[in-house]
């Protein structure tokens, strides 16, 4: 990937980051940290490595992507109408309204264009297990379409998540990959205060997955680490990115206090003008 794609992507994910922003102080609920932490991952993958096409949502060769961890959606929407499958304007206005296309968590009822409704913490892997694995009987180990699956380290402490790991694992899919947003936050205090989860890789590792660690606000490295999953056939691949909660708003990284709360008006002015001149 050469520096100006990696320009390119890194003004794609601060526009993310300003849309979800207005969306957040618009709502006066929802999720900021993980959101804000995530927009980088999101960039990479619509705007650089998912095989899709907004005008054909359904297109059969589309590759799919699973949101696990539902309550990050601000970016997943954000992300997706700046994609060109959605309205900025109606998703910033609307979002977690009653009956709006952008629900507080993704439900396909209301926004078609979704692979999946996400609520129940660690079920998308599951979600996403079953699609990979329906595809290599449909199709062979061809893998014409990949399966991507975003997690938060959080819902990891959920046990039909390591269910579906173990499975995963059992049946070699090297058509999925999985991607852990590790910021080591959840709502209530930090990952490794509530609930312990490292060597995190290490379990990977023991179910068969093919485990990578990366810094996940480099391009590269994002970049780097998805075109090696993708050399790996006869094993699931896992992406452990570490990022920073709240990424691009100093008042608001590493803070476990914003993983659950939106800016208020003026929270959000301030926001916006730090992500504007960064």
């Amino acid at each position: 990937m050469d520096d100006k794609k990696i320009k390119q992507l890194a003004q794609k994910a601060n526009e993310i980051r300003i849309v979800l922003i207005e969306a957040l102080v618009e709502a006066k609920s929802g999720h900021t940290a993980g959101p804000l932490g995530m927009a980088d991952i999101f960039a990479y993958l619509y705007f650089h490595a998912l095989r899709h096409d907004p005008k054909r949502p359904d297109w059969p060769e589309r590759d799919r992507l699973v949101l696990s961890n539902g309550h990050i959606c601000p970016v997943f929407y954000a992300a997706m109408c700046l994609a060109g499958y959605g309205d900025i304007k109606e998703y910033q206005k609307t979002l977690r309204k009653f009956g709006a296309k952008f629900q507080g968590h993704p439900h396909r009822a209301f926004f078609p264009a979704l692979e999946t409704s996400s609520g129940p913490l660690g079920s998308g892997l599951s979600q996403a297990v079953g699609m990979a694995l329906a595809e290599r009987i449909d199709s062979g180990k061809s893998y014409k379409k990949w399966f991507y699956c975003l997690m938060s380290d959080g819902e990891l402490e959920a046990g039909n998540l390591w269910e579906a790991a173990m499975l995963a694992g059992k049946e070699k899919l090297g058509n999925l990959i999985a991607i852990i947003d590790r910021n080591n936050i959840q709502i209530d205090g930090f990952t490794e205060d509530v609930m312990p989860l490292e060597p995190l890789a290490d379990k990977w590792e023991a179910w068969n997955w093919h485990t990578q660690e990366i810094d996940g606000h480099s391009f590269s490295e994002i970049h780097e680490a998805v075109q090696r999953a993708k050399a790996v056939f006869d094993q699931p691949s896992v992406i452990i990115a570490r990022t920073i909660p709240g990424k691009g708003v100093p008042d608001f990284e590493r803070k476990f206090e914003w993983h659950g709360k939106p800016p208020n008006k003026e929270e959000g002015v301030m926001a916006i003008k730090k992500l504007k001149y960064a």
